[in-house]
């Protein structure tokens, strides 16, 4: 039988829906190298890192979840109380800080390790939130999502505003392009950066838009701008 010329051939078929081999995955540019490459484009950073070093963001130690748990806990108390309390629930869940086992414990045991009212309802919100999948915590979801939509799932908890969801990308994804706008800290450091009178929320916005994608490592040298310019040490943040 005449093949007719609407038919493809098999050979041909094959050629013509094959794929390309997936285009390898880029290389994540380190918080080194971001600044680096910043200091080449702005004067500024090029003289706060001659001044202050590379930015020191330091690896997690702790799950995803655990550094929730410790945010939380660590909301509107000094750092001695604070690790204290902290100290005592990680003991009580024996070390391992999961959310089937925070939800586990009565409300006493909670309030016994120092917790108040208002903290013991935000943690049993975290871990309910994540069990029933509204907080995603997964390391291979996690890198699926962008910073918007981590924020907005962490800022469905109670007790969780986009500031800790904005510590959370920088600190614990370790992501390169956070702008915390709301941090009164980024905003005095940069206005002594650069010069000027310490801008607002809304105006820090745009004036982080020519550092993206690397707009987290500008948000650490505006706080060690701001701990220079004060002579203060080194915080929770920057050290």
């Amino acid at each position: 039988m005449t093949r007719s010329r609407s038919q493809a051939s098999p050979a041909r078929d094959a050629k013509r829906t094959s794929t390309k081999p997936p285009a390898p995955r880029s290389r994540r540019v380190s918080h080194a190298e971001a600044a680096r490459k910043l200091a080449t484009q702005d004067p500024v950073i090029a003289r706060l890192l001659g001044e202050v070093g590379l930015p020191r963001l330091h690896r997690p130690q702790n799950s995803h979840f655990a550094a929730l748990v410790q945010a939380i806990v660590y909301q509107q108390l000094a750092g001695p109380a604070a690790r204290a309390i902290h100290g005592r629930l990680t003991a009580t869940l024996n070390g391992d800080v999961q959310p089937h086992a925070l939800i586990a414990l009565h409300d006493e045991t909670l309030r016994a390790v120092g917790l108040s009212a208002n903290k013991v309802a935000s943690l049993r919100d975290l871990a309910t939130k994540v069990l029933d999948d509204t907080v995603v915590l997964s390391p291979r979801r996690l890198s699926r999502q962008s910073d918007d939509e981590v924020v907005a799932r962490l800022s469905a908890v109670r007790g969780i505003g986009r500031w800790t969801a904005e510590m959370f990308l920088m600190f614990q994804l370790r992501r390169l392009d956070v702008w915390p706008t709301g941090d009164l800290g980024v905003r005095r450091g940069y206005g002594l950066a650069w010069g000027i009178p310490m801008p607002t929320a809304p105006e820090l916005g745009p004036l982080g838009d020519p550092y993206r994608p690397y707009r987290s490592v500008v948000a650490w040298y505006c706080w060690r701008a701001a701990e220079v310019r004060s002579r203060t040490s080194e915080s929770a943040l920057t050290r």
